[in-house]
């Protein structure tokens, strides 16, 4: 933890059973402490099926739905390309090209579920 932003750093294959694991912790992390923000460091991995691709995406919409944005960080080029060809996306707008700069994205907007629309008044 990085004040109320869970570190979580992916290294190599990422494995079916690892995956889903890897899910549930988080999941279970953000619930049962005051977690605003998950930055994923997936710089360390090299190529991803559609299986580890999906619990990416699932652990960013799961986190969105606990009140906390996810934001990736160290996409390799090819795991974006395998992302892209598979279909699947990371909810919200922002991937970073490194820790810092996902902790800095993180920092600058407001925490999920709040909405930045029309103000309440008359």
């Amino acid at each position: 933890m990085l004040g109320d932003i869970l570190l979580v750093t992916l290294q190599g294959e990422l494995h079916d059973g690892t995956a889903e694991q890897l899910q549930q912790d988080i999941a279970h992390r953000i619930a049962h402490s005051t977690t605003t923000g998950v930055v994923i460091d997936i710089s360390g991995v090299d190529i991803v099926d559609s299986f580890p691709g999906r619990i990416l995406a699932d652990i960013a919409s799961t986190a969105r739905l606990l009140a906390a944005r996810t934001v990736p960080a160290g996409m390799r080029p090819a795991v974006a390309i395998t992302l892209v060809e598979l279909g699947l996306t990371l909810p919200g707008p922002h991937t970073a090209l490194d820790v810092d700069r996902a902790r800095e994205l993180l920092g600058r907007h407001e925490p999920a579920g709040v909405s930045s629309g029309a103000q309440d008044g008359p």
